[in-house]
């Protein structure tokens, strides 16, 4: 049954660049899922597995949180990248503690994170103790009283972090986070924070919750959906299939977007005969945007809507919805108005005759969605560009409506159940009392650290324990040098995975790796076997049954790692009951029917065919739980990227073969990029202003306002259709590029979209590694290039950019918005 892994890491002399492809999916893509899944699985258990994937009685796909159909389920209810994502989790490949005794940490941490993730399943707990050079086998219950012992000596427990990833099911996210306020902190960063908590602000602000309004049955009733700053067809494939049925009822889709993706341009649906031979052109209309230009689009919308409004009254703007359902918006009005449509223009990149003719599309439509996704989210401006977005959508009455509204589309299946179950370092004292109502716990209202802020308390000292339920910490974060020496500082790191990865090699003093089910694993408690519960991008709420027998008979559950966790740290006779929890994870839900909202009879209404839908008021019924009552206009000073002589703005993304922080494989076939991922794509203009050419090798610097030269290198020019000025580059690859300090304003998220960077020549010969390095001091700096009227930034960190922001309402709705 165990298989090993590639010896071999990656060979980016392999790579080569052919042109991108025209169409997404087809046969290709098909043919790429099963060769994958039986690579990794074996043709029986490939078979067993995709047989239920996203069935009504299977599991939910580990990969992204578009949500299934709620009527009629194909057979192969799933995409390539979902099948990878499987196929990564369900392969027969082990880490066993035969391995950890031949590889050294120090070696581990030489390779690359796609090699960590190919070496297959881990199977035992181990530890790394101080000054050890290898990791060795520990037993469970040591571990645990190892971590609680730890916990227990802290002065405080706000000493302690503890991150969430978006893999974790509702079941684990409700008791992790009920450990977390017993214990005493509210210090849950999660993977939220890196991605849609720019969308949670802004639509708590705005609607008064920080979710979504639309369902999967609204894009057949569309007839105008807007897709921005996002990329379907490599991190949400299914949804091409909805887009597609949306353009068969007679939908426009517009894509908004900085680079052409394959997915929007063009889809040959493999689950259909006409799909596979015809295809369909997905976007009636590319608008290719520059980085950061979202915000001026929207606006520049809006003044256009106003004069299509008054050249034919009553027809455009909905006074009916605005009047009685909104606030702010003569202000918004009399700032939209006054926009320099000149300004939009330099701004977006845009010609006047594309926006004008996307406005007349939004002036005509009935029913309009607007989708994005981190394209938007992962900007300074990022909840200021969401609030505009939204105030089209009220402008023209388009939330709590049939076949329109809000659509931030999440990246990982279950991030947004996360924050709903209570994994968010400022949950409302309302949810915290009905915690303590129902437990007779005293929860915490000092309000937690985020992602960013966690990694600076470990800088600084300010925390010292670091517990991981799930995710690459390392990978997935901004600053990767500032990042693992902050993990390097902690006194005990834990990761709790199904892989190995490179937040594994980068640790403290005392390292403990607990593997645990993934969600195609049986788990069986008391001889009976349990289910979990997960929440899609869109508020269903449904099972998940794992139907796989584990690689090993070591792995637990991470409920029961929880739960263990708690009886080691709490003892016996703590008020919360662990071991029952432990055992019947029905007592779970039920616990969860009692503290959450929208909750209530879980046990039954979750076993319902597809679940059920959690409540959302201004969908349901035009409700706005704002500080007005209403639904609020936004006003924000408007912002873009100007791009500085000489340098560039990059964007960090993923390619094909890629999922966040997991990597399938080294192909971008879409793109054409094959056999390596260090390349940068520039448009063919840049590169020749620059003085480099197609294929040349460069380091790549980014430029911040604290001096510090952030670089990595031995990167491969691409020649690409970006915009002038704009570049991209895969991430982890370039995170050590992104300043922790360069957040959005409000959300605090890290703004991986906007980065400044200039290019040097590499000059490291073959023979030397194309290793990362950062930290060096620079002479030359560049304010980070963001247009806008003088403001200031509620975070109030150095380094940062700053605007005055107008005043605005704050909602008391807890953000519920989650992430990639």
């Amino acid at each position: 049954m165990h298989r090993n892994g590639p010896t071999r890491d990656i060979d980016e002399s392999a790579l080569s660049v052919t042109a991108p492809k025209q169409r997404a999916a087809g046969v290709t893509a098909v043919a790429v899922a099963l060769k994958r899944s039986v690579e990794e699985m074996g043709v029986v258990r490939t078979a067993r597995t995709m047989a239920r994937l996203n069935q009504v009685h299977g599991f939910d796909c580990p990969g992204c949180a578009w949500p299934e159909p709620s009527g009629h389920r194909r057979p192969a209810e799933f995409c390539e990248n979902g099948a990878k994502a499987v196929a990564e989790e369900a392969t027969l490949r082990t880490v066993t503690p035969e391995f950890f005794a031949e590889h050294s940490v120090a070696e581990l941490a030489t390779r690359s994170g796609y090699w960590l993730g190919q070496q297959g399943r881990l199977t035992h707990p181990m530890v790394l103790r101080p000054g050890a050079t290898h990791y060795t086998p520990i037993a469970w219950d040591d571990a645990y009283r190892l971590i609680a012992d730890e916990l227990r000596g802290l002065d405080t427990p706000d000493r302690a972090l503890f991150y969430t990833s978006g893999r974790t099911a509702n079941e684990t996210a409700f008791l992790y986070q009920l450990l977390v306020r017993s214990y005493g902190t509210n210090n849950l960063p999660d993977c939220s924070n890196m991605c849609h908590e720019s969308s949670g602000t802004a639509l708590t602000g705005s609607i008064g919750i920080g979710k979504g309004s639309v369902t999967i049955d609204d894009f057949a009733a569309a007839d105008l959906i807007i897709v921005a700053g996002q990329n379907p067809g490599t991190n949400h494939p299914r949804m091409l299939s909805a887009l597609a049925g949306a353009k068969a009822a007679g939908a426009r889709v517009v894509a908004v977007n900085p680079l052409p993706e394959t997915g929007l341009l063009g889809f040959r649906d493999p689950q259909t005969v006409k799909g596979l031979t015809t295809g369909v052109d997905i976007a009636d209309d590319f608008l290719q945007i520059r980085l950061g230009g979202d915000m001026a689009l929207f606006r520049g919308l809006g003044k256009l809507l106003f004069e299509a409004e008054d050249r034919a009254p009553g027809t455009v703007v909905d006074r009916d919805f605005v009047d009685n359902h909104c606030a702010g918006s003569a202000d918004y009005e009399t700032q939209t108005r006054a926009v320099d449509m000149d300004t939009v223009i330099e701004a977006t990149g845009l010609s006047r005759t594309e926006i004008e003719r996307t406005a007349d599309l939004f002036a005509a439509a009935d029913r309009i969605i607007i989708c994005w996704a981190m394209g938007l989210t992962q900007q300074r401006h990022g909840v200021a560009t969401i609030e505009e977005a939204t105030n089209l959508l009220l402008l023209r009455g388009m939330i709590g409506k049939p076949g329109a509204g809000v659509c931030p589309v999440r990246g990982h299946s279950n991030v947004q159940g996360d924050r709903t179950m209570g994994i968010w370092e400022r949950m409302p004292d309302s949810f915290l009392d009905a915690i303590d109502r129902e437990f007779g716990i005293s929860s915490p209202r000092t309000h937690g650290h985020d992602t960013v802020a966690a990694i600076r308390a470990m800088r600084d000292g300010d925390a010292s324990v670091f517990v991981g339920m799930g995710g690459n910490f390392v990978s997935a974060t901004p600053d990767t040098e500032v990042t693992e020496a902050a993990l390097r500082s902690c006194a005990l790191t834990v990761q709790i995975s199904t892989k190995l990865n490179r937040s594994h090699v980068v640790h403290g003093r005392t390292a403990l790796i607990l593997p645990t089910l993934g969600r195609t694993d049986k788990d069986i408690r008391a001889g009976v076997r349990q289910q979990v519960s997960v929440e899609d991008s869109m508020s269903m709420v449904h099972l998940s049954t794992g139907r796989l027998d584990p690689v090993s008979e070591e792995l637990r559950s991470e409920v029961a790692i929880v739960c263990e966790l708690a009886l080691a740290l709490f003892g016996p006779d703590h008020q919360v009951p662990w071991a029952r929890f432990r055992d019947d994870y029905d007592t779970i839900r039920d616990a969860i029917a009692a503290v959450v909202p929208g909750c209530a009879d879980y046990n039954r209404r979750v076993r319902e065919r597809n679940g059920f839908v959690l409540p959302h008021p201004p969908r349901d019924a035009r409700e706005f739980r704002t500080g007005t009552g209403k639904a609020n206009f936004a006003l924000n000073e408007l912002s873009w990227v100007p791009v500085p002589p000489g340098r560039l703005i990059l964007q960090s993304l993923r390619s094909h073969d890629q999922y966040n922080t997991t990597i399938y494989g080294l192909d971008d076939r879409y793109r054409g990029v094959h056999g390596g991922r260090r390349v940068i794509l520039m448009n063919v203009a840049d590169i020749a202003e620059l003085g480099y050419a197609d294929g040349d090798l460069v380091d790549i610097v980014s430029e911040w306002t604290d001096g510090v030269a952030r670089r990595v290198q031995g990167f491969r020019v691409v020649a690409y259709p970006t915009p002038r000025g704009n570049a991209a580059a895969y991430y982890p690859e370039t995170n050590p590029l992104v300043p922790l300090d360069h957040v959005a304003a409000r959300s605090n998220t890290p703004v991986s979209k906007a980065v400044t960077i200039r290019l040097e020549p590499h000059t490291h010969t073959a023979a030397e590694p194309l290793a990362n390095t950062a930290a060096e001091p620079q002479a030359h700096t560049t304010a980070e290039p963001t247009t806008t009227a003088p403001h200031t930034d509620t975070t109030d960190q150095p380094g940062t950019h700053t605007t005055v922001e107008p005043q605005r309402n704050t909602a008391t709705a807890p953000d519920t918005a989650a992430t990639s």
